[in-house]
């Protein structure tokens, strides 16, 4: 046994005021249940229950903010801060989650729940295989030593052929781009099936790399069932390819790690379905938990949005997300490396590098490179010229005064 306990932070709104809810949360995710029962004694209690660490009411309000069975005169709103033993759920990620974020969502003490933190032991976390490349790793698959990596999406996001997509892999890697990928929405139908759609594309980029001695990464979408990914997976490898990409959500963690733990490839992590658990401020969980989540259990790549993006997320959340995928994991080296896309052109690249503090990161530009004025190869120079710009110090106008390519796209993205 083991002394060692994790901890959640919740904001959370109740009818029945944030101490009771508090202890009804810690009893439903550990020991207890509606009643008490004669089996739960104070021995029991004292070696697996949950405990309530800390309570801060921020506020109340007059109305719920989500539906509710329960009411009360007025609605206490803060934060609750919980920690279980360890040994309640030993190194699982599954079990974690469900402690930490199951049947807590639907109780009816509470009238908003929301998971915003997470603290784990130093000995859970390197019981996980981890990002097996992160930052560190997928820079020297790519051949790029420093700045910003440049990356890509095919589009249309589906309805090209096997052979649409490896004509434009080839223009793509003519550009130089440093990466690119398959949309989340284009697996392997039978319109473009990833056993011919690999074959075409990894042909090109071979003979590319015989040619210029730099392979462009790009990442596969392989989400399916577990043998259909143990098999395409194992077909990327034969054929040279350098990523594999998963929606996150939907293949889950155990699908995760299984793939970490099948392939050496970096596991290019898409959050599609983000949303559905991090957009309400009322229900839900963090980014900042859920890509704790993803990267424990081996995902190397983590999209984080972009600055003035095409969603809801204000630029001050992306940036967020972008710090935490950078941090190490507790008690290990482990950082993964967030990938800035949505929307991004030029005029991103030097704020998201202020922001960050730093360059390691991937930029994927669908529009801002196929779009330019002077086509995909004076894209990927621009946003090059704008990294560049951003490492010097300059404006990225003055610095456009003497790079006509990154001139042309300021005008053009304006």
């Amino acid at each position: 046994m083991t002394s060692e306990r994790f901890e959640a932070t919740y904001e959370i709104e109740s009818p029945v005021g944030l101490e009771r809810a508090a202890a009804v949360i810690a009893g439903e995710q550990s020991t207890g249940t509606f009643v008490r029962l004669a089996s739960e004694t104070d021995d029991l209690r004292a070696r697996s229950a949950a405990r309530v660490e800390e309570i801060r009411v921020t506020r109340t309000s007059a109305h719920p903010s989500l539906p509710c069975r329960k009411t009360g005169e007025s609605y206490e709103r803060g934060t609750v801060r919980l920690s279980w033993p360890m040994d309640n759920i030993g190194p699982s990620l599954p079990n974690l989650m469900a402690t930490i974020a199951g049947n807590l969502f639907e109780l009816a003490e509470t009238s908003a729940i929301r998971l915003i933190d997470l603290v784990l032991p130093e000995s859970f976390a390197r019981a996980m295989p981890g990002p097996a490349h992160g930052i560190a790793g997928t820079r020297a698959l790519m051949g790029v030593p420093e700045g910003p990596m440049i990356g890509t999406i095919i589009k249309p996001s589906i309805g090209l052929s096997v052979e649409d997509t490896a004509s434009l892999v080839g223009t793509l890697a003519q550009a130089r781009v440093d990466f690119i990928k398959d949309d989340e929405l284009q697996a392997n139908g039978p319109g473009n099936p990833l056993e011919d759609r690999a074959r075409a594309v990894m042909d090109v980029l071979n003979r590319d790399a015989d040619a210029t001695g730099k392979k462009v990464m790009y990442a596969f979408n392989i989400t399916g069932e577990i043998d259909e990914m143990a098999r395409q997976v194992e077909l990327l490898e034969r054929l040279g390819a350098t990523c594999a990409m998963i929606s996150l959500n939907w293949v889950g963690l155990s699908g995760i790690r299984f793939l970490r733990e099948r392939t050496a490839l970096p596991i290019h992590g898409h959050r599609n379905g983000w949303g559905l658990m991090s957009r309400s401020p009322d229900i839900g969980m963090s980014y900042t938990v859920q890509q704790k989540i993803w990267r424990m259990a081996g995902a190397d790549h983590l999209h984080v949005n972009g600055l003035n993006n095409k969603f809801t997320e204000p630029d001050e959340v992306v940036m967020e997300a972008a710090r935490a995928v950078q941090a190490e994991l507790p008690g290990t080296k482990r950082t993964a490396l967030p990938v800035f896309s949505s929307g991004q052109t030029v005029w991103q690249m030097g704020p998201s590098a202020a922001f960050l503090g730093n360059q390691d990161f991937l930029y994927c530009a669908g529009g801002g490179i196929m779009s330019h004025p002077g086509g995909p190869g004076a894209g990927v120079t621009s946003l090059r010229q704008s990294a560049d710009a951003a490492r010097a110090g300059i404006p990225v106008e003055d610095y456009a005064k003497d790079h006509p390519q990154l001139a042309e796209a300021l005008k053009a993205f304006r």
